[in-house]
């Protein structure tokens, strides 16, 4: 939130002067205290072993808290982002992951391995075991190796304790793991959801520590079996990708995992290592078998959870739309959908709530947030039995004023949160009301039959550069660099006959 600045002088009395004194010896004693408390916990929690070095550090998460910060971020992130509809997959998923946890250095960890439905580009791991892959990352993987590589790399972070260790430097520096701004937080707090676990999504590794990852993931890979070299052919579609190709609401691999030099000649050669090691001859690639899993993968945003086209947002899925202000940023989330003003001074938010009518859900809003309430009415939006509720809510040194619309369509109702500095709140008030009064239904007959992309494997019926099969199959010009991504090749590169490809098949 920004607030308007205010210019003054002020020239204390002695009494006011007496009163800071104090106020600074007191904060003197509170930071004493606080320094003293701090001190206790880490003699209390003390140096832990690292299971992968074997060397003690400074660690002030226990095992058991590890987990415990671990199931409020699974509970939250699988809230907030959903698992992708196909258990088959999922079970894939789960299965070479818990295989390849059984070869790491924690192995009694109880692992959760769960596939995101998000197109973002990225893997996530986060303390206690449990690791997150993301459908978007699926598409771009060409092999059960590389597939491997990528998990090991996640679970590598687990056993090194990478999480933990940043979760210790940062709450030794004293600061916190949410955006610190009152838009995230309010964002966190009207969806019922905690800033602190989903914090440690957005945490970057240090470069170190990736290595190690690397290192690790290659390590378990060819433990199980697999050619772990196929783990370097991933980072060299990521180097000839931007980030500006994995923008989306969850963080991109960019932004979350740092690019160590070498990072492909190291891994190459660690394999080789580990190949030596374990006399491994023949290791498994098993590329076909990975492409089978993914045919028909969804690729990119799904428009059936919702899409924004000349200044609406229309859910086919959920059969709805409202118009979106012009300039502010939209994100959409399975659960939930953000809008956010150009300058972050105001923010929308849209979640479904469980409540039996829109009355209770205005009335449960108001206990859980403690809102002073200045407007409480029962109101219809387009037909649909609504309540809406103007409030006002403590934050910090500020207040806030929401603007509140409980909409009940069919067995759903939709909640609207419309926020900001209660002295700005005129100012933004007619955006507020202009997207909330006018939910309703959808009814385009074309809107509601929209289809996602998707992933299709085909087999080269003939030798030829890649450039020429995608023109035979009739693939649109302008997907061309995005397909030669997806299949990590050269647009020149020679394919050879009976060998598979992904192409994108486009849903509309």
């Amino acid at each position: 939130m920004n607030l308007p600045e205010q210019t003054f002088t002020h020239h204390p009395t002695p009494e006011a002067q007496r009163s800071t004194g104090a106020s600074r010896l007191n904060l003197l004693h509170a930071l004493l205290h606080r320094t003293a408390a701090f001190l206790l916990l880490i003699g209390l929690v003390g140096c832990a072993v690292n299971p992968v070095t074997g060397k003690r550090e400074l660690i002030l998460l226990s095992e058991a808290d590890e987990i415990r910060l671990g199931i409020q971020t699974d509970r939250q992130l699988t809230q907030m982002y959903g698992v992708y509809a196909d258990p088959e997959l999922g079970s894939y998923i789960e299965q070479l992951g818990g295989q390849l946890a059984r070869l790491s250095h924690r192995p009694r960890l109880d692992y959760s391995f769960k596939l995101t439905d998000t197109p973002v580009i990225n893997a996530f791991a986060v303390p206690g075991g449990f690791i997150y892959i993301t459908r978007g990352i699926l598409a771009y993987l060409n092999s059960e190796a590389e597939l491997a590589g990528v998990i090991g790399h996640e679970i590598g972070h687990i056993a090194a304790r990478h999480s933990a260790r940043q979760y210790t430097r940062i709450q030794l520096a004293q600061l916190g793991l949410g955006l610190g701004t009152m838009i995230s937080e309010r964002f966190a707090r009207f969806a019922g959801v905690a800033e602190l676990g989903l914090g440690l999504l957005f945490l970057k590794f240090s470069r170190d520590q990736e290595k190690q990852a690397d290192e690790l993931g290659v390590e378990y890979a060819a433990k199980a079996g697999y050619d772990a070299r196929e783990m370097a052919n991933f980072f060299r579609t990521l180097d000839r990708m931007t980030p500006d190709e994995q923008k989306g609401d969850l963080p991109s691999w960019f932004s979350t995992h740092p690019n160590p030099r070498d990072r492909v000649a190291l891994i190459r050669a660690r394999a080789g290592e580990w190949f030596q090691r374990l006399g491994l001859k023949r290791p498994r690639i098993r590329r076909e078998a990975y492409l089978r899993r993914i045919d028909g993968l969804i690729f990119g945003a799904d428009p059936r959870q919702g899409f924004v086209r000349k200044g609406r947002f229309y859910h086919p899925e959920l059969k709805f739309q409202f118009p979106v202000p012009a300039g502010w940023t939209l994100k959409n989330s399975p659960t939930q959908v953000r809008l956010i003003e150009p300058q972050e001074r105001a923010a929308v938010l849209l979640t479904l709530t469980e409540a039996s009518d829109p009355a209770s859900a205005a009335a449960s809003f108001i206990r859980r947030e403690n809102a002073t309430v200045i407007l409480n009415t029962p109101a219809k939006v387009h037909g649909f039995r609504s309540h809406i509720l103007l409030s006002e809510v403590a934050h910090q040194q500020q207040v806030i004023r929401i603007l509140s619309y409980f909409i009940q369509k069919g067995n759903n109702i939709f909640v609207f949160h419309g926020f900001t500095n209660a002295a700005r709140f005129e100012e933004f008030q007619p955006l507020f009301e202009l997207t909330m009064s006018n939910f309703r239904a959808l009814k385009d007959p074309s809107i509601l039959a929209i289809r996602p992309d998707r992933i299709q494997i085909r087999r080269v019926p003939h030798t030829a550069p890649l450039q020429s099969i995608l023109k035979r199959w009739k693939v649109a010009q302008n997907d061309y660099q995005t397909v030669a991504l997806l299949n990590g090749l050269p647009l020149t590169h020679t394919v050879a006959q009976g060998t598979l490809l992904k192409i994108i098949q486009r849903g509309q």
